[in-house]
């Protein structure tokens, strides 16, 4: 047995851009700063914290199971509609 444990494994990230109010993304700059934390991790673990605590959520994705590649393909394909707007 090693006497240090392996790190755990980094899942892959990946960029997402959003457009949001000057507001919001001053809220959202001045929590990570209260937080000291990135915005970044802020957005994530509030997602995280819906997508864990929503119930409606859980069983619709029970629901409509995709597959990741499917899935993937298909958010890039509205990204890149997105940005072009």
């Amino acid at each position: 047995m090693p006497i240090l444990k392996a790190p755990p494994k980094q899942s892959k990230n990946e960029s997402l851009q959003l457009r949001v109010s000057t507001e919001f993304k001053f809220k959202l700059q001045r929590y990570a700063q209260f937080l000291e934390a990135t915005p970044s991790y802020v957005v994530i673990e509030a997602l995280n914290r819906i997508f864990d605590k929503d119930r409606d959520f859980k069983a619709w994705l029970v629901q409509h199971p995709r597959d990741s590649d499917q899935m993937r393909t298909e958010n890039n394909s509205t990204m890149e509609t997105t940005s072009k707007s």
